[in-house]
């Protein structure tokens, strides 16, 4: 049973991680670590600044790979939309 930390209100994918060739599974695997506060490849100073956006109501960031691929999952502010998107869509 996954524990989350914030809602992620609607889930999006860019067009750029639909032709990425990441799986679903890997994504889906990325959402529930986004959700339970596991930020993935992002530094203690960046975590930090998460754990306060959770507390706060700011946009979280998380930053995943697959096979050389970056993609990253952030929540909106206002935690009604939660997207995945290659770091050269943002």
């Amino acid at each position: 049973m996954i524990i989350s930390r914030f809602p992620l209100g609607e889930l999006f994918y860019t067009s750029g991680v639909e032709s990425s060739g990441i799986p679903d599974e890997v994504i889906s695997a990325a959402f529930n670590r986004h959700l339970v506060g596991d930020f993935g490849d992002l530094d203690e100073h960046d975590c930090s600044m998460n754990e306060r956006a959770i507390r706060h109501g700011s946009q979280v960031l998380s930053s995943y790979q697959h096979e050389g691929i970056k993609f990253w999952i952030i929540t909106d502010p206002d935690r009604t939309r939660t997207t995945v998107l290659l770091p050269s869509e943002y």
